[in-house]
């Protein structure tokens, strides 16, 4: 395919006051035939950028529960295309990944790709910690889905973090990786885990509540990360698993920091399951 010819793929960016992402994000996938960015009434001029860099912009009004923005978007939108791929703002794209992508969707026998990713932390990339970290993003958008996991309020923001891609269908890998830009200072860091230990605790609560999760698709990994959550010391093994077992000592000061800020995540997670299992009961 020549490179001035756009790549027909329909992209999804869900945002929220994302300016400061945005432009590093959509300049990456300029190529794509077709770009939605879903927004959730940004005020820091994020839907200015995405028009600006021909994106289409749609909004999206969470009800609180269910459906998240990027089920919303695959339900919903008016996909030009049947491939997707979904990347978020704070998510790049190396040039290679165009040609990559344009020969993965001519595959009549696959249904997706996995991509895999590395963090960038407090400005600089981590070879080790977090790393190899492979997600499902472009599939055709009429076999996958997020599943869900729990239709409860989780207090834990519009978008899916913790869910994952179902796809029914052959998949295969790609070998362009994404740069993830998550984590720029410790002060984001905190607040997104603040919010991503709501989800847990509030899932965790659930289902005990009601004897089970409610996803629909339980893989391997999810059934290793249950099985964890009922592990004592789980804070501790969590600084573990990222520093020992992934190596980020190897990154240096950066992955020892990595590592421990995502034990106090599993803390904080621990510490609001307790808390929330004690609201119940009073």
């Amino acid at each position: 395919m020549p490179e001035s010819s756009p790549v027909p793929l329909s992209v999804i960016v869900p945002i929220k006051n994302e300016a400061g992402n945005l432009p590093r994000c959509l300049d990456s996938i300029a190529w794509a035939d077709e770009i939605f960015v879903v927004d959730s009434q940004s005020n820091d001029g994020s839907q200015q950028i995405a028009e600006q860099r021909g994106a289409k912009v749609v909004q999206f009004n969470f009800n609180g529960s269910w459906p998240k923005k990027k089920n919303w978007a695959l339900e919903n939108l008016p996909f030009k295309h049947e491939w997707v791929l979904i990347l978020d703002a704070d998510e790049v794209l190396p040039p290679e990944a165009r040609d990559e992508i344009a020969k993965a969707i001519v595959d009549p026998t696959m249904a997706g790709y996995w991509i895999n990713r590395h963090f960038i932390f407090l400005g600089r990339k981590l070879k080790h910690a977090y790393y190899p970290n492979w997600n499902l993003r472009l599939f055709r958008h009429s076999l996958g889905r997020y599943e869900k996991i729990t239709g409860a309020q989780t207090d834990s923001g519009d978008n899916e973090v913790h869910e994952h891609v179902s796809v029914r269908g052959e998949t295969g890998r790609l070998k362009s990786e994404m740069t993830h830009y998550a984590f720029p200072t410790v002060e984001v860091f905190i607040e997104k885990h603040n919010r991503y230990s709501n989800w847990e605790a509030r899932v965790a609560v659930a289902g005990e509540m009601s004897g089970n999760l409610s996803h629909e698709h339980v893989d391997l990994r999810r059934r290793m990360k249950s099985f964890a959550q009922r592990l004592p010391f789980r804070p501790l093994l969590r600084f573990l698993y990222v520093y020992i077992w992934q190596k980020g000592f190897l990154d240096g000061r950066h992955g020892y920091y990595f590592a421990r800020l995502h034990a106090t995540y599993e803390f904080l997670s621990v510490a609001k399951t307790f808390e929330l299992r004690q609201q119940t009961r009073d």
